[in-house]
């Protein structure tokens, strides 16, 4: 090779000509890409309309449908291919029956359908009372078909007979509730299906309600006094120009409020004489309700101790008293009684690997001027883990904690400060409070 040739093809050349080329390769695959995408979405838009238009047969057959469409086309396919007349004969038996079947959902139907309950929150116990209200909205009489309302996890069913054009049709139902939960009633759903359960279709009519069943819950009134000992405010040693707790008099300053002077005695020292208060502080109550799995016995404690979650606070909203109240994993909002009893009716117990331990250290961040706590829990809490919580909460805050037992006999006890309460029933609560202070 020559020198020429040689020198032509130099490093330093090669990397020269692959930077000019690079705006180039770049461009190159900008393009590539740009033909990548085109092509996706070119194949993506029909497979997107073809399955919109499939989605909704693919609904229609149930198991079993599926199943005899498929016994149907392998044996058509088995019987003419192989000239089994056994097989043959199988597949037109079927197809018989699915052609049937598809003439029992044939047909439009034009409902309008109100769904209305008649109080969207019960007390676990209580049924609840809704009505449906169906009338024909179309110009022709529809035939007689199905509705199905679910509550929860099951549904009911109901018969429409025959409507004539404008023709109204009323059903009344009730929800019998054993269990505290928000129960989802609807939405309301007309539906077509064979007899041989193997094709099913449904419309649905009304949007889905939600039904609040709330715990139990006793009046404290009269009994609260045991455990908000503060509920005037607790007093401070900070001085306040203006505040409910009436301290001394003073002489009176510049930048005094003129409407605190003290006439009578200003007239009678010769003296400008002016109140002074003492600033209070609101009761605080925060209840931490323990979650846990493993604080309970069985489901029966967890409800009770939901139920004097729920009639602890109350208490406080109805004193207008400041309230937090705590679970594992977060805080439940509790500005109004209705709200609260709300989020109550949605508590379950779960796997935690928090203790109530690490409840108290919540209680500690998060309600750090409560001036009482109520621990809320189990009887599988032990005494160690009642009192390593109560020595987790702000100092000065009054602790109780509350051991929720169903048929145990009501008791009080002290571990050091700690007052322990154990209920076997919600109806005993009232009088576990004011034993409080006893």
């Amino acid at each position: 090779m020559s020198t020429t040739e040689t020198a032509s093809w130099s490093p330093a050349k090669l990397l020269h000509g692959v930077a000019r080329s690079r705006p180039a390769i770049g461009t190159r695959l900008s393009q590539a890409t740009g033909a990548i995408k085109i092509a996706t979405g070119a194949i993506r838009r029909p497979f997107v309309v073809i399955v919109r238009v499939v989605a909704p047969f693919v609904r229609i057959a149930s198991g079993f449908g599926w199943a005899l469409i498929g016994l149907t086309v392998a044996a058509w396919a088995v019987g003419l291919t192989m000239g089994w007349v056994e097989l043959t004969v199988i597949a037109s038996v079927t197809t018989v029956t699915l052609a049937a079947a598809v003439l029992f959902i044939f047909g439009r139907s034009a409902y309008k359908i109100d769904l209305d309950l008649a109080n969207t929150r019960i007390v676990v116990g209580q049924r609840a009372v809704g009505r449906i209200e169906v009338r024909n909205a179309s110009t022709r009489s529809l035939l007689p078909a199905r509705l199905e309302l679910p509550v929860g996890s099951a549904f009911a069913a109901f018969r429409l007979p025959v409507l004539t054009p404008d023709a109204v049709h009323e059903d009344l139902f009730t929800i019998p509730t054993n269990r505290r939960a928000v129960l989802i009633v609807g939405p309301v759903r007309s539906v077509r299906d064979d007899p041989f359960g193997l094709l099913r279709r449904q419309v649905v009519w009304t949007e889905p309600a939600p039904l609040y069943v709330h715990p139990r819950t006793v009046n404290l009134d009269g009994s609260s006094s045991g455990f908000l000992r503060d509920i005037e405010g607790l007093p401070t040693k900070d001085l306040s120009p203006s505040d409910v707790s009436f301290h001394a008099l003073r002489e009176y300053a510049a930048g005094d409020d003129p409407r605190n002077i003290h006439w009578k005695t200003t007239a009678r020292t010769g003296k400008m004489m002016i109140r002074q208060f003492e600033e209070t502080r609101r009761s605080h109550l925060a209840l931490t309700l323990s979650t846990s799995l493993s604080d309970y016995l069985d489901p029966e404690e967890f409800e009770l101790a939901v139920a004097a979650c729920g009639s602890l606070g109350l208490q406080a909203l109805k004193e207008e008293k400041q309230l937090s109240v705590l679970v594992h994993g977060g805080s439940l909002h509790a500005g109004t009684s209705r709200r609260l009893l709300d989020e109550l009716s949605g508590v379950s117990r779960q796997e935690q690997r928090q203790s109530i331990i690490n409840l108290a250290m919540s209680a500690a961040r998060d309600a750090p001027d409560a001036s009482v706590v109520v621990l809320i829990f189990g009887s599988q809490v032990t005494a160690a883990e009642m009192r390593q919580s109560a020595n987790k909460l702000p100092l000065g805050a009054s602790v109780i904690a509350l051991v929720c037992h169903p048929g145990a006999s009501l008791s009080r006890k002290a571990i050091g400060d700690l007052v322990v309460l154990t209920i076997g029933s919600i109806d005993t609560l009232p009088l576990a409070m004011r034993r409080v202070a006893s």
